[in-house]
């Protein structure tokens, strides 16, 4: 019996240095197997190399600008009251810089937009949470879009080609035209109805030179034009204010007019 006990502890005493060992040696490597480890680093050496290409591309960008990258420079930064070189920082970072080229080609797109807007972003040098999510703040950004994509709440910067010539540092002034409208909270209809009302019809109204029609202003179509311009705000305005709910119908309370309805005169009184 004492023999058998023996044996019992030394296998006891056998298993519990086999255990001991492998918690100070190698259960690490069960834990944190070394794939984790070389992933981390693999992760890490991808981020440098990732920011590295960026940096390239970024200066690659800023050899390409020239004086018609200059003049849309120049027009951001002075609409939306940024510097030039935040404007220019902002573009050749932007992963829609190929849009400017396009815009630009002959016969190229008709229109280059920007939005200048609240954007959610993340601070670069917080952790993932838990569960994976981070804590994103929101940040005025300014961005290239082709307007179909992003919501808009913020201001909208355009430039609109006025032909199908290749824009040149000569001629963009002439060729392109800048503008800009307000829809601060998302109000897209009060925005178009103050750039179309306070912007395009008094331009187009002191508008001297239209072309073939000679007579100008006294022109009978030059004047219908006006006039649909005119009734396309006006509708405007009131779809903003029917949205808003400045028309509000009376609550009427139909009961004691139809409580005692008991022949066809009743009906007609209460109508």
């Amino acid at each position: 019996t004492e023999s058998k006990y023996y044996r019992h502890a030394e296998n006891l005493k056998t298993r519990s240095t086999e255990l001991g060992s492998a918690v100070t040696g190698s259960s690490l490597t069960t834990v944190l197997p070394a794939s984790a480890f070389k992933s981390i680093v693999l992760s890490s050496e991808s981020r440098k190399e990732l920011a590295k290409q960026a940096k390239v591309t970024k200066e690659e960008r800023r050899a390409q600008i020239d004086g018609r990258h200059r003049y849309m420079i120049s027009r951001l930064a002075d609409g939306i009251d940024l510097s030039e070189q935040q404007v220019e920082e902002t573009i050749i970072s932007d992963d829609k810089f190929q849009l400017i080229e396009q815009f630009f080609a002959p016969s190229g797109l008709k229109k280059l937009l920007f939005f200048y807007q609240d954007v959610l972003q993340q601070k670069s040098n917080e952790a993932l949470r838990p569960d994976g999510s981070t804590n994103n703040f929101p940040q005025k950004k300014l961005f290239i879009t082709m307007g179909s994509t992003e919501d808009f709440t913020g201001t909208c910067a355009f430039f609109l080609r006025t032909s199908d010539e290749v824009i040149t540092a000569s001629n963009v002034s002439q060729e392109v035209n800048f503008g800009m409208f307000d829809c601060t909270n998302g109000n897209i209809l009060q925005g178009l109805e103050f750039f179309m009302s306070q912007i395009i019809i008094p331009a187009l109204k002191s508008h001297q030179n239209w072309g073939a029609v000679k007579e100008g202003l006294k022109n009978s179509q030059i004047q219908e034009f006006l006039y649909a311009v005119d009734k396309f705000v006006s509708t405007l305005s009131s779809s903003r204010q029917n949205i808003e709910d400045k028309i509000q119908l009376t609550k009427v309370d139909i009961d004691i007019y139809v409580r005692n309805l008991q022949n066809p005169s009743d009906y007609i009184t209460a109508g």
